[in-house]
């Protein structure tokens, strides 16, 4: 009987060995396999990045060579004082920072008293009216653009850097109000409930207690509304014709350009929302629950 009962002991102990081989082994799979696509995703994402750095920064003749070189050798700013030099681009580009950052501080002062009264009161038709809100960002651009444009020209308003900024702002508001209002939602309204105990009025509970917290969310919509009044075309391409924003002018002039204002003018457009997601990415990272320094 003994050892019979020490056979069954030793085969369940084989087993259970096995079993837990088997699901250690899976488990490892799976983490491989969830390694392999985020580094699929990131050389889909990075690649064409490099390539447009790679060939803004090499030689003509290096620009038109097929294959294309993987580091620019010899490494020349030929090709990025050739884009800087044509007609327009300095102006251009200070017309996008300036809609940009028009159109950031306009959504961002719109979006959080919206999505604070969203996330905090009651009122018939909030749901109805959150809705609606998504709905117009369903819109497609042209419907917003041309009726806007119509009307700007019998305003006298066309062809301006702020009616560009008016228009982006009109795209980016749904969405930002949307984050602003999930962030306020996540902060327990106990919070504020506390502090106007302890003698703070709404509005200091507000800004000692509130806003910290929702900062990092709320940092990571104007990182939204930057980069997409920056990268938009279609609408700045429409509204404008002498003050043209970036996008806009290098649209304007793709047909006719060569390769080298085409790279230069791609990696161009790249840098400033990359330095700004850059300097700005600790709240990123903090409304992700993560810390950075």
């Amino acid at each position: 009987m003994t050892t019979a009962a020490q056979k069954r002991t030793t085969t369940r102990s084989v087993a259970l060995d096995a079993a837990q081989r088997r699901a250690l082994r899976n488990l490892r799979l799976q983490r491989a396999g969830v390694y392999a696509l985020a580094i699929l995703i990131a050389v889909w994402i990075l690649l064409p990045i490099w390539l447009i750095a790679t060939m803004a920064f090499s030689t003509q003749a290096d620009v038109y060579a097929y294959p294309k070189q993987i580091i620019p050798v010899p490494f020349t700013t030929a090709t990025m004082d050739f884009f800087l030099n044509y007609a327009g681009i300095l102006d251009a580009t200070l017309n996008s920072v300036l809609v940009a950052l028009i159109t950031l501080v306009l959504s961002t002062a719109i979006a959080v008293p919206a999505g604070y009264a969203i996330s905090r009161y009651i009122f018939p038709g909030r749901n109805s009216y959150r809705l609606i809100i998504l709905a117009v960002r369903a819109f497609p651009i042209v419907i917003l653009a041309v009726p806007l444009a119509v009307a700007f020209l019998q305003w006298g308003m066309f062809d301006k850097v702020y009616s560009v900024a008016l228009m982006h702002t009109a795209l980016t508001l749904p969405t930002t109000i949307l984050v602003v209002s999930s962030v306020f939602a996540s902060v327990p309204v106990e919070f504020e409930e506390a502090a106007r105990v302890f003698g703070a009025s709404p509005a200091r509970a507000f800004v000692r207690v509130v806003f910290p917290l929702v900062l990092p969310g709320i940092a990571a919509s104007a990182i939204f509304t930057f980069v997409m009044s920056w990268n938009e075309v279609f609408a700045a391409t429409l509204l404008t014709v002498r003050n043209r924003t970036l996008p806009a002018l290098i649209l304007y002039t793709l047909n006719k350009s060569s390769l080298q204002f085409q790279y230069a003018g791609g990696f161009f457009m790249l840098v400033p929302s990359m330095i700004f997601i850059f300097f700005i990415r600790r709240y990123l990272f903090n409304m992700w629950g993560q810390i950075t320094k």
